[in-house]
């Protein structure tokens, strides 16, 4: 009797020991996230403000005759030492944290630059344009904020050891072997209309940008678990799969660079940062939630409460680089008020002399 009464005290604590380690699990994991959040900010607010001394320093030094006199100021070094560390901030956030989580974290880097750029750099604006430009910046800084702090709060807590036999499970797995098909298909589509049909549309060239950014990021998180697990003792260097995902990772930053440089040259960068954000973010996630299992066991409001997260962050960004300035695509070196006043006066006589004559080839009139 006295055996059976033990029995059925033993059962009745099992529930409990096992309800709190759970619990433990549970918190465990939302450390993990909040690591990795903090660092992700962290990171994207250092090169924001890396750039914007870059920035400043490019600025001061605009009537330099040395092209590379900046080379020679300690505020530049600086921001590449800045530069660097956000980097190493933003790649190490994805060791702690699930990739749905530290991607759309990116619009912090944007609202940094929208302050600094009003605070440090001094961008000025006309009065009457106050209203319309400030007002929304401001706006869309208070949504991206929101935005981000719904992301952090619903964001999965998916947490898996990035040692080389997950990774390569997940390599091989059939959903993201038929991600990869699809994403392939639609890359080549892409480069052929861009290449051969010169569709240059902003939206072809950043979901190039896009598609290349989501399997950066995907060989990001693999690359720094496995370094991660390394130096906490669980050597990872001797699969082979860690060096194919590094070749990945460097292979796709490298062509994301130069499409978005080339994006660059032909719109305003401010257009770019919002549609390549709302792009990348998007088309990031779903491989994250593909190749990682991000979202698996979440309940349906977390998924909602997330996805909402994501829309304010969008429109946050959005509101914040769509008053921009438009940078100048050109700015010739020498000014026409500094041509004396003769050469410009028989600029003029002789384009009146020869504009209604036949027999002058119009790209000489034009270079009159």
């Amino acid at each position: 009797m006295d055996g059976a009464h033990s029995a059925a005290l033993q059962l009745q604590q099992l529930p409990p020991t096992s309800s709190a380690s759970a619990l433990s699990e549970t918190s465990f994991s939302y450390k993990e996230n909040l690591i990795g959040a903090l660092l992700a900010i962290f990171g994207h607010l250092v090169v924001s403000i890396a750039l914007n001394l870059q920035k400043y320093c490019h600025i001061r030094l605009a009537g330099s005759k040395d092209p590379r006199a900046y080379f020679k100021t300690k505020t530049w070094w600086l921001g590449l030492f800045l530069m660097l560390l956000g980097e190493l901030g933003v790649f190490a956030s994805y060791a702690f944290a699930p990739l749905s989580l530290i991607v759309p974290l990116s619009a912090v880097s944007v609202i940094a630059s929208a302050i600094i750029g009003i605070i440090f750099i001094k961008e000025k604006w006309k009065p009457k344009d106050f209203l319309r430009r400030y007002v929304l910046s401001f706006v869309g800084c208070g949504l991206a904020v929101v935005g981000t702090y719904l992301l952090v709060t619903f964001a999965p807590n998916s947490h898996e050891k990035m040692t080389g036999e997950n990774v390569t499970k997940h390599l091989v797995s059939w959903p993201f072997l038929l991600y990869m098909l699809v994403e392939i298909i639609l890359f080549c589509l892409l480069l052929y209309f861009y290449k051969e049909k010169n569709a240059n549309n902003i939206v072809v060239i950043l979901l190039l940008v896009a598609l290349l950014g989501s399997m950066t990021v995907v060989t990001v998180k693999a690359v720094a678990g496995m370094l991660v697990l390394s130096i906490q003792g669980n050597l990872q260097l001797d699969y082979p799969i860690f060096y194919v995902m590094f070749v990945c990772m460097v292979a796709t930053a490298v062509y994301q660079a130069a499409f978005l440089s080339q994006a660059s040259q032909m719109y305003d960068s401010s257009l770019i940062a919002s549609v390549g954000y709302i792009l990348s973010t998007t088309i990031a996630i779903t491989a994250g939630a593909i190749f990682y299992l991000d979202f698996i066991g979440e309940d349906v409001l977390h998924i909602c409460m997330f996805a909402l997260g994501c829309l304010i962050a969008f429109l946050g960004v959005f509101l914040i680089t769509r008053n921009r300035k438009k940078a100048i695509p050109f700015e010739p070196y020498i000014s026409m008020d500094a041509m004396p006043d003769s050469y410009l006066h028989n600029r003029q006589l002789l384009f009146k002399r020869y504009s209604n004559s036949r027999n002058i080839p119009h790209h000489y009139l034009e270079s009159l």
